[in-house]
This record gives C-alpha cells, structure tokens and sequence, in this order.
C-alpha cells in the first residue's frame, strides 16, 4: 500500500512498490483526490508526488485514463511493417524513385569539426535563412535538428514539464504523439476538419491550460488537410490571447506541397518555430530539418544543440546544402509533387468508381472513409494480401459518432495493382458493412 506524508516520501513509496514488483508496468495509480484522503494529505501534496514520478519516467500520466506504472509500451510507428509477408500500403514512405542520390552531387570540402566549434555549417544555414525568411516576416534565428521529431522534442522541452497540456491535432501524426507521451505531456485533442485544426478545438484546449501547441500547416498527416487563408487567420486571433504559448508549425512536407504555407502564428507572437524536415523530399536516412524561430526559443533550443556533444554532422549539412542548391535535384522535386498529386488522385478516382470515399488533397496518402469499422475492413484487406493502416492508430480521443478511416500509401503502386487493392477494398468494406446490417 502506498504510504508517506509528503510528495518525496510518497513517491519514494511508489518506487519501492514498483521495484518489489507489487506494481507492475500498466497497473494504475489511486486518483489524486482517492489517495489523499487515504493519506490525510492534501490533494496538492499527491500532485507534485505523481509529477515527481513522472518527470522520473517512473508513471505515465494520461489525463482523464489516470496515472499507471511506467513500462515499455508497444505503440504503432510510422513506417513498414516488420516481419510481414503482405503487400505493405501503410507505411507512409516517400518513393526512393523519387528521392535524389546524395552521392550524385559535390559536397564540398571543409575542414573538420571538432568538439566547440560552431554548430551551424555556413552553406546550409545561409540557404535555410533565406528559404524560411521568406516565410517568416519577423525576428527569427536559425538552427538545425537530427529531423523533425528531434526538433519537436527537444522544442517542447524547452517550455514544458512532465505533466504539462499539448494541444495536438486529432487525428495525428503517430509520432507526435509518441513524443509527447513519452515526454510525460499531456496531449490535448484539438480536432481536424477540411481546412485544418478547428477554432473551437484550438480555444478549449487552450482555455484547459495548453503551455503548447503542434500545427501542421500544409499536408496533414493522416487527412491530408491545409489550413484555408481564413482559418490560418482565426487561429491567430485566437493564439493572440495566448501571447507565451509556444506555437510549433511542423511543416513536413513543404517542398512537395501544392498548398501554400499559411501560418496560424502572428507577428506579436512571443514563442513560436516553424520546423520543415527534409526526409519527404531528400530521404529519411538524412536526419535532418531546419528551425527557424523567435531569439528566446532560439536560445534556450541553442542550449540543447550545443557544440559540445548535440549538434548535427556537418558532413550531412553540407550534403543537404549541396542537393538542395542542385538544379537536377530542384527538378526531381517538382517531379515528385506531381506524381504524388497525381497518384493519389488517381486512386481516389478509382476508389469513387466503386463507391468509396477517398481524400488525397496534399501529402503522401489516401485517407479513405470506411461505412464499417476499420478494424473489420483491415482484417478483412489483410486476407486478400493488403496491410492499411487503422485510422484509430491516429485518433487521440476515441469518440463516438467518429467515421472509421483506414491510411493508405499508394503512390508507388502500378496500375494493376491499384486498381486490384481499390476492388480489395471495396469488397472488404461491402463485406464489413452487409456483417453489421445482419
């Protein structure tokens, strides 16, 4: 039993119980309110003991599902599949075809790096500053993080505490909300329509106490969605009430965006970064993104980047800068913006021909709306050789009514297969629907 009169020693109760296997990873905690009365302690004195042992990795907290055990949680990831002999339309892969080869271009020579010296390679953040300049009408600085996810991380630990509210788009970007469990964050769900996250969605969990929040301006991932000129401006008004809250804009796929770039941070916002990460268009295998921000965030992110240990290898810099100012590779990028449009559109054609409604509006993925759970369907394509992946994984809140979705990568496929995977589909989710109407 859980013991102690102050948040140390009830934590440190907790610890012994877990490492004497008398809790065990997932089982839960007392509410706060529950183990305070048990205690005689006051209500506060649990709270700062739950976030002792969550800012210790010992308990997740998850809001309304209460604190459990801390252990290694088995979550879905974004990308193949291991281990799987079926035809793999799930991961949410660029095409390699369409990726340009890093050993094709001249990087050029440089000195080497050593421990203390400058972070920034000089060709890349020259080529940064000018690209997201234009885009950023306001002070910023420029850094460089190992890809989106290390940027969106370590971004939000320069504001946040375990415990502390994100809003999150919903449905998500599985890794976004891997990094803000993980963290011991609290994701808040703001939900999705077609022009991207709502004002309601966006006030509420800001009224709930949000300390952050993660948009995706352009090619939101599951849906595909971008944010309309007149949304982009609501969201502003909104967010300039909530002048301290650090805005994060993960702009993932910006150089193979059809869509504008519409911005829901302001000019007299505070804290704000826009992030845009090179995997989609140079390849996941570069580890690399670039963040322009205002000077505080800049420095505390400077203070996680430090030319010590953190920074990112020059040598993949210089290869990025060196691709990115290529004239075959600014070719092979516009190639691939049209091929995925095209893709993609092509399928949700097939899709409507047989009765199925799929949205492919940016990014490199169907989202198609299922007339019978998603789980049903899935099983279902599985038996006929096909892995999609669920629309729940995506989903932060499971709330009712919420249409079943399924995400599909198509874009690589032939057009025998995509037209065998659209017929799959389409007698999978007959099937699934004609089981529920018995």
């Amino acid at each position: 039993m859980i013991d102690g009169r102050t948040a140390g020693d009830i934590a440190a109760s907790v610890r012994a119980l877990v490492d004497s296997g008398s809790l065990a990873p997932g089982d839960p905690l007392p509410p706060v309110r529950t183990l305070a009365e048990q205690l005689g302690v006051n209500r506060n004195t649990v709270v700062a003991a739950y976030r002792q042992l969550a800012q210790a990795g010992a308990v997740v907290t998850r809001g309304r599902a209460g604190t459990r055990v801390a252990g290694v949680e088995q979550l879905p990831e974004e990308g193949f599949a291991r281990d799987t002999v079926l035809r793999d339309v799930g991961s949410g892969n660029p095409d390699p075809r369409l990726l340009p080869d890093p050993a094709a271009v001249r990087v050029p020579p440089g000195a080497p790096v050593l421990y203390g010296q400058a972070v920034l390679d000089p060709a890349l953040a020259t080529w940064a500053t000018d690209h997201l300049a234009a885009d950023c009408p306001r002070e910023l600085r420029v850094a460089v993080t190992g890809g989106a996810v290390d940027a969106v991380e370590r971004l939000l630990a320069t504001a946040l505490a375990p415990g502390d509210l994100v809003a999150l788009e919903d449905p998500c970007y599985l890794t976004s909300i891997h990094t803000v469990r993980r963290a011991g964050y609290l994701p808040v769900p703001v939900s999705v329509d077609a022009e991207g996250m709502t004002v309601d969605g966006l006030r509420a969990a800001l009224t709930a106490g949000a300390r952050a929040v993660v948009c995706t301006p352009r090619a939101h991932n599951p849906t595909g969605v971008s944010l309309s000129a007149a949304r982009a401006a609501q969201l502003r008004r909104v967010l300039a009430e909530h002048p301290y809250v650090l805005v994060v804009e993960d702009d993932h796929f910006s150089l193979l965006s059809r869509a504008p770039y519409r911005s829901v941070v302001g000019r007299r916002h505070a804290r704000w970064a826009l992030v845009r990460s090179v995997s989609k268009f140079l390849g996941p295998d570069l580890r690399l993104a670039y963040v322009a921000s205002d000077p505080e965030t800049a420095d505390r992110l400077a203070a996680r980047l430090g030319p010590g240990t953190t920074w990112v290898s020059h040598l993949l810099q210089r290869t990025a800068a060196a691709l990115l100012t290529d004239p075959a590779t600014r070719g092979l990028l516009t190639t691939a913006r049209d091929r995925y449009a095209e893709r993609n559109a092509a399928f949700v054609d097939l899709l409507a021909s047989r009765g199925l409604t799929g949205a492919a509006p940016d990014g490199l993925n169907v989202w198609v709306t299922l007339p019978a759970p998603s789980s049903d369907v899935s099983a279902r394509l599985m038996r006929r050789g096909w892995l999609a992946r669920d629309g729940a994984e995506f989903a932060l809140e499971r709330r009712e009514p919420r249409a079943p979705h399924l995400r599909l990568t198509v874009h690589d496929l032939d057009g025998d297969d995509a037209a065998r995977l659209a017929d799959d589909l389409a007698a999978a989710a007959g099937g699934a629907a004609g089981r529920l109407s018995r």
